[in-house]
């Protein structure tokens, strides 16, 4: 039945992807709004048709950055079903599949660390974003993990959406899974995605979970940080605190 029901999902994918993309290619959207928006029903109706339920506490920001804590690919779906929204992203993202291409299609502002003029172009995608009236959605960790632990917050994408003047505001993912998935099949293995397993062999066996349950919590107000920019380390525990704040007990342990 987990297979049957892989191959159905896969289907389904495969079918909004062509659906979605040659729409991509008969509109061509040009400006950020209009891209933003495909983004957004694209991956509402995926998010449908994995069969993943989405719980959400709280206002998304109608500008400025949200940043959360990064479990998984899934995240990036979830997020943007949420709202038309701009991502800022780690360079690698381009080369996942599926993903890589519809984040490219729908403007992220792509960081490559380490290499000279990325923070700039940072910061004039999140200018760009805010002129267009969107909000900016980065994972300050850098990279996925299990659940188990709030990585330390990289400072440098904190930095310059502090350096924009436009408002952070926190927000914190979790995933759970109904029983029927069989025994020891939990959410922090099958849909996390914390480990060295290959990413084609991950979306395959996420694709054969049933009862994928997301719940988003974002924070009533922006954080208010202490030193502003000019502590950026400082700034950047303070935004970490801000995301594990929004926890539950249960969802993530401090990595401290």
């Amino acid at each position: 039945m987990a297979l049957l029901h892989a191959v159905f999902g896969s289907i389904k994918l495969l079918g909004y992807f062509l659906r979605f993309g040659l729409e991509l290619l008969i509109r061509q959207p040009s400006t950020r709004q209009d891209r933003a928006a495909w983004l957004h029903r694209f991956c509402s109706t995926a998010l449908k048709g994995m069969g993943v339920s989405l719980t959400v506490e709280g206002a998304f920001p109608a500008r400025g950055a949200l940043i959360s804590n990064h479990l998984s690919y899934v995240d990036i779906v979830v997020y943007a079903a949420l709202q038309p929204c701009v991502f800022c992203s780690k360079a690698e993202i381009r080369e996942w599949p599926v993903i890589g291409w519809m984040t490219t299609m729908s403007g992220t502002v792509y960081v490559e660390r380490g290499r000279g003029g990325s923070a700039l172009r940072a910061r004039s995608g999140m200018q760009a974003a805010a002129e267009a009236g969107l909000p900016v959605v980065f994972f300050p960790e850098g990279t996925t993990t299990n659940g188990d632990g709030l990585l330390p917050f990289h400072s440098g994408l904190l930095a310059q959406a502090m350096d924009s003047g436009e408002p952070i505001t926190a927000a914190h993912i979790h995933y759970t899974l109904d029983l029927d998935n069989g025994p020891g099949v939990t959410a922090r293995e099958a849909v996390c995605w914390g480990d060295s397993t290959p990413m084609l062999k991950h979306v395959a066996r996420f694709l054969t979970l049933r009862g994928v349950h997301a719940t988003v919590r974002i924070a009533p107000q922006p954080i208010v940080f202490s030193s502003g920019s000019v502590h950026r380390k400082i700034a950047a525990v303070e935004a970490r605190e801000a995301v594990l704040g929004l926890s539950a007990v249960g969802e993530v342990v401090s990595a401290d």
